[in-house]
């Protein structure tokens, strides 16, 4: 359901992404630059934050940790990670394929500048085999996201 999702949201929105399906799991951060023969920091992870009674999602460069007094600075309150459990609830991704695309419903999509030192990124396309290459700030622009500072 969830690669499909992201599927039906590419055709819909940009026609001329191919989704990029992997024998081996790319659930991780290493394992995804692995298997793409890319740097760590090229995978756009995307994280499943609640902020107050929100979740919103923050897509980093996969080596960028998160600055908790960044966070704090740009979303105005405390930020948590969500579940497992709530993250499939929030997104309709399992953990490992979670990205900005084909959601379960709509969600508040930042984007952190870590991001911007890179022509393409490799963000998860709905499944833990799952992935695309996108330009950073087209990725930001099919998903109306916000650029945030919030990685040390």
């Amino acid at each position: 359901m969830s690669l499909q999702s992201v599927r039906q949201f590419l055709a819909e929105n940009a026609p001329d992404i191919e989704i990029i399906e992997l024998n081996e799991s790319t659930a991780t951060v290493a394992q995804a630059a692995k298997a793409h023969n890319v740097e760590p920091g090229q995978i756009a992870k995307t994280l499943s934050l609640k902020v107050k009674d929100s979740v919103i999602l923050v897509v980093a460069k996969g080596d960028a940790r998160l600055d908790n007094g960044k966070l704090k600075t740009a979303f105005g309150a405390k930020v948590r990670m969500l579940s497992s459990d709530e993250v499939v609830n929030a997104t309709g991704h399992p953990v490992g394929g979670v990205c900005p695309f084909g959601l379960e419903q709509p969600l508040p999509v930042y984007c952190d500048i870590s991001l911007k030192r890179y022509a393409e990124v490799l963000p998860a396309a709905g499944a833990t085999h799952s992935a695309l290459r996108i330009a950073p700030e087209r990725m930001a622009e099919l998903t109306a996201a916000t650029w945030v500072d919030v990685c040390q």
